[in-house]
């Protein structure tokens, strides 16, 4: 536990900041968070529709036929949102909606005058990005803080998303079982959708429900042309407070709500143990047999489970370059066990990364929502148990061959329209270690265009004797703090913000991922944004700026910078942004003054089938290797080809050279290959490369380094998803490495098989 003394700077240092972003607000307290007034101080009406349950049977085949669709309530998207605000769209969409005691039902019509010009590919689900798109939001609560995201594109294939207001995120990861089809007609495209009852959480009960609903077309051409069901109001930051809503709802429940997925997998890897002279010896084959479970206890209530479960990923990581870096690298979450339900474990501070549990033999979820209250309740039991040491300038870690129980609760209670107050609770024990955080977070709603997210939390933390020794830790039990308070003003033309965050130098959240500590950060920016029209060449232009300062806890500084950045969004959906900058940093005693640095990113995608980024970085930086300044060059080309209806590529290149006064320190090169062709919405096969080649010159560095590194790692994979939980993977996997001494050289290769299927009962 830090000194009495630091503790109380801390907090005085967090209720000061609290207190100024309040009063900047001009907070009057909760009354201004119950909702989001107008400037007359009078709220503003949702458009609320009137549906009505199907009188016959419907078929999702794309082909709206069914006498169910003549009575079903059909409105039309009369709206462009962006780049357009609230003006006439340039192409008529119709959206169709019943529901049956089953499913509910959503149809559109897009026409366009030019079905030629559709972009429409045959992709994985997720990935539609950039085609032409319809979907829906629904929000069956009614509360403004949660909404399910459906969309498809023109030829059936599928995007599902969690959009959260109250953390600001949208989660791409969250997939559910839904049916939908898409064909292009003579007068623009069709699609039809069903979605089941039992793979949404709503509000128990048999009375007449109100949903939140919007729908929504994605018109790609010069321009992406958002088109919806109502107005946005730009000056309005809350996005889930001005949908629409959907009235009619009866007599509806999830069922039983039950899906069974039994897993098998399998594999061999060979390994080369003696690297690189030694043999490939060939490994044995591994097989499991898993089970996971989903029960939608009530229509309010999940319970996940997971006996000896398959938590492998088939998708591999995107790569990335180790060279000049202080703190552990971030990889994002990819198991579906741990993706269901991660929104309510979501938190300004990031003590909840499920990543960190390893290697389970079970886990449990229960989540959920009553009225103003969500729970979330996870706990899994690991076989390993990997730290992060956190630093102020770096961080270290390790990998402790001990079983650790994780658990997380996570509570929210929703405060008047739009607002929310959060605790949270994490625990992590083996032999011989423990950690625990608790804490405070919320969500305060000042009026339409200003909020507060804060978040404050204290840990309980025990490593090993010996794993205190080697690390250099606190030994015996200790104890830390961490504070975040974020104020915004998101409106229109003006955006600014203030942000406060203070980790102490013993805050460990070893469930989470926060590799720095030991620091005080504060910072604020402000932006003015000018929005286009018609007769403009360019739809936005934003100019902004924004100042920094960060220092330990004992008031050295670590960072202080200031940055102005501008962005256009242009023609053939087209983006520049420029970044200037200067910081004064300091790493290792010695502080590096005036470090300037320029930035710019541009993309553009002059047709459907072809996309092109390009990310260039150059100033002055520190070589943290060596303790001395020196220019860095980052060059990171992309592009995306669409090779007809099935065939895709991904080419991205990743460039780094560090230069010091006695000659080039080090070049860094990463290149990686995705390649993708699918047979149709159900099945693809893929390969992925991805070389990376480091050069140092061993003779600027004070310890000892490799001249030369390779890496080549390589797979191929064959996926059948009859949906997110019935999939078949065969695939392949190889890991060559090489220095100056050695050539590229097969270290490992492993041959997967994955089977799971889905019962839903």
């Amino acid at each position: 536990m830090p000194p009495r003394s630091e503790r109380c700077r801390s907090s005085q240092r967090f209720a000061l900041v609290a207190g100024w972003l309040l009063l900047a607000c001009g907070g009057s307290g909760l009354a201004q968070a119950e909702g989001a007034a107008g400037a007359d101080g009078e709220r503003r009406e949702a458009t609320v529709y009137e549906i009505r349950r199907a009188g016959s049977a419907i078929a999702v085949d794309g082909v709206l036929d069914e006498a169910a669709w003549d009575r079903a309530l059909t409105v039309r998207l009369e709206y462009e949102t962006r780049p357009g605000e609230n003006t006439d769209p340039p192409v008529e969409t119709e959206c169709l909606v019943t529901y049956d005691d089953e499913r509910f039902y959503v149809a559109f019509r897009a026409f366009d005058p030019d079905p030629g010009a559709i972009r429409a590919h045959l992709q994985d689900r997720d990935t539609i990005f950039g085609d032409d798109l319809v979907g829906f939001k629904l929000d069956p609560f009614d509360d403004q803080r949660r909404a399910f995201q459906f969309f498809v594109n023109a030829l059936g294939v599928q995007f599902d998303s969690l959009e959260d207001e109250v953390s600001g995120s949208e989660d791409h990861s969250w997939d559910v079982i839904w049916s939908s089809l898409g064909r292009i007609t003579e007068h623009g495209y069709v699609v039809e959708i069903a979605v089941p009852f039992h793979q949404l959480r709503f509000p128990k009960g048999k009375g007449v429900q109100t949903w939140g609903f919007d729908a929504v077309r994605f018109y790609p051409r010069s321009q992406t042309h958002r088109i919806a069901l109502q107005p946005v109001d730009r000056d309005i930051s809350c996005q889930l407070c001005q949908m629409s809503k959907v009235r009619g709802l009866e007599e509806i429940t999830p069922g039983r709500n039950l899906e069974l997925v039994p897993t098998v997998t399998s594999g061999r890897t060979d390994r080369r143990d003696d690297f690189p002279d030694g043999p490939l010896e060939e490994g044995s084959v591994d097989s499991e047999i898993g089970f996971t479970g989903r029960w939608g206890m009530t229509p309010n209530l999940t319970l996940n489970v997971a006996l000896n479960p398959d938590f492998s990923q088939v998708e591999a990581d995107s790569a990335q370059l180790e060279v000049n870096n202080r703190f552990a690298l971030f990889f994002p979450e990819k198991r579906p066990f741990f993706l269901e339900g991660a929104d309510f474990f979501s938190t300004p501070l990031d003590v909840v990364f499920t990543r960190t549990v390893a290697d389970p033999t079970w886990g449990a979820k229960l989540t959920g929502k009553q009225g103003p209250h969500a729970m979330g309740v996870f706990v899994a039991r690991d076989e390993l148990t990997n730290l992060i040491f956190p630093g102020s300038t770096g961080s270290d870690g390790t990998s402790l061959d001990i079983e650790s129980t994780d658990a997380v609760l996570r509570y929210r209670r929703d405060i008047g329209d739009s607002s929310a107050l959060g605790v949270l609770l994490t625990s992590r024990e083996g032999d011989g270690y423990s950690n625990q955080v608790a804490g405070v977070d919320g969500l305060w709603r000042l009026g339409e265009s200003d909020s507060i997210r804060f978040q404050s939390l204290t840990s309980r933390t025990e490593y090993p004797l010996e794993v205190a020794l080697e690390f250099d830790q606190p030994g015996g039990s200790f104890g830390g703090r961490a504070h975040r308070i974020h104020y915004g003003h998101d409106a229109r033309e003006w955006d600014w913000w203030a942000r406060y965050v203070d980790v102490g130098g013993d805050f460990r959240a070893d469930l989470g991922f926060m590799p720095r500590g030991d620091f005080t950060h504060l910072a604020g920016g402000l932006s003015r944004t000018w929005w286009g029209d018609d007769k403009d060449w360019f739809s936005e232009i934003r100019l902004g700026g924004d100042w920094d300062l960060t220092e330990d806890q004992s008031g050295q500084l670590l960072e202080e910078e200031v940055e102005f950045n501008l962005e256009i969004v242009g023609p053939m959906q087209s983006r520049l942004w420029l970044e200037l900058g200067s910081r004064d940093q300091f790493f290792d005693g010695v502080t590096f003054d005036s470090l300037n640095s320029y930035s710019t990113w541009f993309e553009v995608r002059p047709s459907g089938r072809f996309w092109f980024g390009m990310f260039t970085g150059y100033g002055d930086a520190v070589d943290f290797a060596n303790t001395r300044p020196g220019t860095r060059l980052f060059w990171e080309p992309g592009i995306r080809l669409n090779l007809g209806l099935r065939l895709r590529l991904d080419l991205d290149h990743d460039l780094q050279r560090f230069e010091v006064d006695e000659g080039k320190l080090f070049e860094a090169n990463l290149t990686q290959l995705r390649l993708v062709y699918q047979i149709n919405v159900r099945t693809f096969v893929r390969t992925i490369f991805q070389y990376r080649d480091v050069e140092r010159n061993p003779d600027l560095y004070v310890d000892e380094v490799d001249a030369r590194t390779e890496r080549l790692f390589s797979q191929f994979l064959f996926s059948y998803k009859l949906n997110p939980q019935t999939v078949l993977f065969v695939g392949y996997a190889d890991n060559r490495e090489g220095d100056q001494l050695v050539d590229l050289t097969e270290r490992n290769r492993t041959l997967f098989f994955k089977f799971g299927y889905a019962f839903v009962l």
